[in-house]
């Protein structure tokens, strides 16, 4: 028995892209299932089981705002989100209660469900990186998002977070911490459930 709580998972979703590969516009305003990809994938991370979820808006932000229903998640705008992802990344580490874990999720995933959320936090181990990994063509696993981040190795991954790169730095110095779960779609979906929706041609995974 512990005389201390043990720690939550916040869910950190970045949204603050511009899209500009794709053409469409901010990527968290693309219609998906009836609503935006932004306030679908937000629910995802809760209905998964994170207690609370931080959205980092950036690019579009006072547009998403009024286009979106985010009144059950803390939703934080990013203003130098065109720096890349680092900043994004920082801004919803930051937000996030300090005792908390935090699982870092993309809003280009359309393929991720609440039940990769669930287990992925379900696998998570005290001190540990649990990472997403999704089966490539010739059957491997290959790391992707989301990726839950121990409590106390929030601080080193935000330190290390810049330009680009959000935990990237952090887990190329690290990787005897990072634990791979296979999240890999069952066949028959369409797609493994890993894959960013980064181009035109890659629209059908919106279903």
């Amino acid at each position: 028995m512990t005389d201390f709580p043990l720690p939550q998972t916040t869910g950190v979703l970045l949204a603050a892209g511009a899209g500009t590969r794709l053409g469409r516009g901010p990527k968290a305003l693309l219609p998906f299932r009836g609503r935006t990809l932004v306030e679908a994938l937000a629910d995802v991370l809760l209905d998964g089981g994170c207690r609370e979820v931080v959205v980092v808006l950036g690019a579009g932000a006072g547009e998403v705002r009024a286009r979106t229903d985010l009144t059950r998640h803390t939703v934080v705008e990013n203003p130098a989100w065109a720096a890349g992802m680092g900043s994004s990344f920082t801004a919803g580490l930051e937000s996030a209660p300090q005792e908390n874990h935090v699982l870092v999720a993309l809003v280009d995933q359309p393929g991720l469900t609440a039940e990769t959320v669930a287990r992925l936090l379900g696998a998570h181990r005290p001190g540990r990186v649990t990472a997403a990994a999704y089966a490539d063509g010739s059957g491997k696993l290959r790391r992707g998002h989301p990726l839950l981040l121990d409590a106390t190795l929030r601080a080193e991954a935000t330190a290390s977070a810049g330009g680009d790169a959000g935990a990237r730095r952090f887990l190329q110095g690290h990787p005897e911490l990072i634990d791979l779960v296979d999240c890999t779609l069952p066949p028959g979906s369409g797609q493994s459930g890993g894959e960013d929706l980064d181009t035109p041609d890659q629209l059908h995974l919106l279903g």
